[in-house]
């Protein structure tokens, strides 16, 4: 897995997936991971920092950490989208089953964010949310691109 933060926690990297590709994040919490695996999703787009300007907020809804997760990149690649939008920051807290999540950021401007891909949602493939045995939360999934 490459990433920006090898050795430190958190964290977030890519991996290869046939034509697509993976997102990871890692975190001293599952909401800090899906945060690092949010940079990692803007990072498929653009490698420009993204000017946290405009705040988007979002609220997903699921029964098990994995599927919550996948929601959440869903609802950034959703807000994406819709308003023509990069992100470069991220805060969420997770509630039982409720993430609540606030997105930064800015406009995509071709010129300067050059975006690379468009990524068209969330798989199940490769999904896994777990704390691991150092207490590190890693959260990955494959995105279709």
């Amino acid at each position: 897995m490459g990433d920006r933060a090898k050795s430190g926690v958190p964290g977030w990297g890519h991996f290869t997936h046939d034509a697509d590709i993976g997102v990871c994040g890692r975190g001293m919490t599952a909401a800090q991971a899906f945060e690092q695996a949010a940079l990692a999703l803007t990072a498929i787009v653009t490698d420009v920092d993204v000017t946290p300007s405009i705040r988007v907020e979002v609220t997903c809804a699921q029964p098990d950490l994995e599927l919550l997760f996948v929601d959440w990149i869903d609802a950034i690649i959703y807000e994406m989208a819709v308003r023509k939008m990069l992100f470069g920051r991220f805060k969420l807290r997770i509630d039982n089953s409720t993430l609540h999540g606030e997105l930064w950021g800015e406009p995509v401007s071709r010129k300067r964010h050059a975006p690379a891909c468009e990524p068209k949602g969330a798989t199940l493939t490769g999904l896994s949310v777990a704390q691991q045995a150092d207490g590190v939360w890693m959260a990955r999934c494959v995105i279709d691109v």
